[in-house]
């Protein structure tokens, strides 16, 4: 802008460090080297993409005024970070007790035989000052998440999975010694009822070599045989 204009603008062209999805603002500062009050009003070609604050208000004289502009988030980048949207900033001489809230769309009519100066800002879209950090990359690049060990000394995937293994062994152990131990079990178990039955058919056969003399007369064969069969099923009735 001129010298002799009531507003200088810096910078010239709005600069944005261009990121997807990420609220982006810059700043222009208005600067007034005249002796008046000067009101301005920013507009731009495209009000639902940018914020404005404030987009209206007076710049007292020989001070400066800080505008911030704020673009919405993006979803998409333009082709070759090329943006075609424009700002228009509009200023007025105002009077010396004018605020922001005396300001009025008629101020900035042409019709009204005011002095209205513009000043046109283009939009700028640059890459961000700082890439992104090469940390992330190395580790997806050059190690495996199952090798990869922290510096704080933490286990890596592949000890945890083993460490995580180890309380198994025990179990299987354990479930070895018992099916041994119920296999010996019944295989006493069936000697014994073996021994039980031969031992039932040799009384009997004792039995019917001596022979039974009335109902009182009981061997002490047979008392004998019928102590031992107790035992028998005692010490089977113990281990089962």
């Amino acid at each position: 802008m001129s010298s002799d204009g009531l507003l200088s603008v810096e910078p010239q062209d709005l600069r944005f460090e261009f990121e997807l999805n990420k609220q982006i603002s810059c700043t222009m500062q208005l600067g007034n080297k005249s002796d008046d009050f000067v009101a301005f009003k920013v507009k731009t070609t495209n009000p639902k993409k940018y914020c404005v604050r404030p987009n209206t208000g007076v710049v007292s004289p020989h001070s400066t005024f800080d505008v911030v502009v704020t673009m919405q988030a993006q979803r998409e980048a333009p082709p070759d970070l090329q943006c075609r949207d424009k700002f228009l900033l509009q200023s007025v001489v105002a009077s010396a007790t004018a605020t922001a809230k005396d300001i009025t769309p008629d101020m900035f009519n042409k019709d009204s035989g005011s002095r209205i100066e513009e000043t046109k800002l283009k939009v700028v879209f640059v890459p961000p000052a700082h890439p992104p950090s090469p940390i992330r990359e190395e580790i997806e690049g050059d190690a495996s998440p199952v090798d990869s060990v922290a510096d704080n000394g933490s286990y890596n995937m592949t000890e945890f999975r083993s460490a995580s293994k180890a309380p198994a062994e025990p179990q299987n152990d354990l479930s070895e010694t018992r099916a041994q131990l119920i296999s010996k079990l019944s295989k006493d178990k069936m000697s014994i009822l073996q021994e039980n039955d031969h031992l039932r058919r040799e009384m009997q056969d004792l039995l019917r070599r001596q022979g039974m003399r009335g109902r009182g007369g009981i061997s002490f064969v047979f008392v004998v045989i019928v102590g031992l069969l107790g035992m028998l099923m005692g010490y089977i009735l113990k281990k089962t």
